[in-house]
């Protein structure tokens, strides 16, 4: 079952470019689904797999044959190459291929940006143009589970727009809104991966996720990055997943994982670069009065975070819902492309996210749940001390506008996200 992807089209108009095309992201985030599909849509191209050991073994140890079978035919124009990241000395073999190939296009996939950067960035320097395939964000979820949402959510974001100092907002009745707040909740509670959202109920969908939560150390962590002591990351996994959004103590990670201080920072840079977790660093222009050390970390996926603490609770029983709401804004801003950062000073003022994006810095507040119109301290002191046009507060269903000193502080649900607008001020 194929869920559209808004990376598709940007792919097929990449394909007309000289250069490779990498498609990188988690394991079963549908880059296979994805890539298959285009192939099949074109004429002149072949499908291959690293997972094919025989296929892997031709292409590492006889790579003129290689090309023989797979580039020299001409029916052959586009060569799409799956799981790329087990190719040993992966990047030299496929620089040969690229350069005494021409007018062939190559697109690889890898579920690993450690591999990629190890076995094939550091040859292809001018020839490789990166693209990152994530789990599913909010819009692509709903548009396979309920088109007609998925409709209204683009009609909202069309509407709301701005005109000078003018801010037309969107008009959504409580009822659809209250529709589209369940979808969100699954999205949030069960995550993005695809396998996920079309399991047919809650018990497969769990089953799936700890499926993917064990192949993630089967395959990423024995099989290709040859860790051992899986178990020790297993314990640095579940003390990040129950403190999202907080601060990295490195010390205390480390206790608990039985990691010391600089192994703790290897495997978080492993996590990274895995896409299961990702840092966010303190937005700071001054040192004196601003926190500009330890990042807070997040997971890619809230259904990976949530198999890993074994927790599925509905929103309203769950003690950690403020975290994993600021956690799924987190991803859907990553999709979309922003930059972020969080701002704390000294004096203990805090803005939860600092989006950044078309050189536009938009400070960004999660609330649970909001009444009315109101902004916070911190809130304000951001927007005063950098003098920010435009700021956020995202709740459940909120939506309005306050002025400040000239500036428009806007009260927006959270599945409509930043819309593009935002540029305008």
């Amino acid at each position: 079952m194929y869920i559209e992807r808004k990376l598709e089209k940007k792919l097929k108009d990449y394909l007309n470019v000289p250069e490779i095309l990498a498609i990188i992201g988690p394991r079963q985030s549908g880059k296979t689904t994805l890539i298959k599909k285009i192939c099949n849509e074109l004429e002149n191209s072949v499908y291959l797999s690293f997972e094919d050991r025989q296929l892997l073994e031709l292409f590492e140890t006889d790579i003129k044959s290689f090309e023989e079978l797979y580039f020299k035919p001409e029916k052959h124009k586009y060569i799409f190459i799956d799981e790329f990241q087990y190719a040993n000395e992966g990047g030299k073999d496929l620089k040969y291929l690229f350069d005494f190939n021409p007018g062939k296009k190559i697109i690889i996939s890898g579920s690993s940006s450690i591999d990629l950067s190890i076995k094939a960035i550091k040859y292809l320097a001018g020839r490789i143009f990166i693209l990152n395939l994530y789990p599913l964000d909010f819009e692509e979820f709903l548009l396979f589970k309920n088109p007609d949402l998925y409709r209204i959510i683009k009609q909202q974001k069309n509407k709301l727009a701005v005109t000078g100092s003018k801010v037309t907002l969107p008009d959504i009745s409580d009822a659809v809104s209250q529709k589209i707040n369940l979808f969100y909740e699954e999205f949030g509670i069960y995550g993005g991966y695809p396998r996920v959202a079309i399991a047919k109920n809650k018990d497969e969908k769990i089953e799936v996720l700890k499926n993917i939560y064990s192949i993630f150390f089967l395959r990423e962590v024995k099989e290709i990055l040859g860790i051992a002591e899986d178990y020790k990351l297993t314990k640095l996994i579940k003390a990040l997943a129950l403190q999202i959004g907080s601060q990295i103590d490195y010390q205390n990670l480390g206790s608990l994982a039985d990691f010391n201080y600089n192994q703790t920072k290897t495997n978080l840079n492993l996590l990274e670069k895995t896409f299961i977790t990702k840092s966010v660093k303190p937005f700071f222009q001054n040192k004196s009065t601003e926190l500009v050390k330890n990042p807070k970390m997040f997971f890619m996926d809230t259904g990976f975070r949530n198999i890993v603490i074994q927790s599925f609770q509905k929103f309203s029983d769950r003690a950690d819902k403020g975290a994993l709401l600021e956690n799924i804004l987190f991803c859907e801003l990553i999709k979309d492309g922003f930059n972020l950062n969080y701002w704390r000073t000294k004096s203990q003022a805090e803005v939860d996210l600092i989006a950044e994006k078309n050189q536009a810095i938009i400070p960004v507040e999660i609330k649970s749940y909001l009444a009315k119109t109101t902004s916070t301290r911190s809130m304000f002191s951001f927007i005063k001390k950098y003098n920010t046009p435009v700021a956020i507060i995202f709740s459940d269903n909120l939506i309005g506008q306050k002025t400040i000193d000239d500036k428009k502080l806007l009260f927006l649900p959270f599945w409509l996200g930043i819309p593009d607008c935002i540029y305008k001020f």
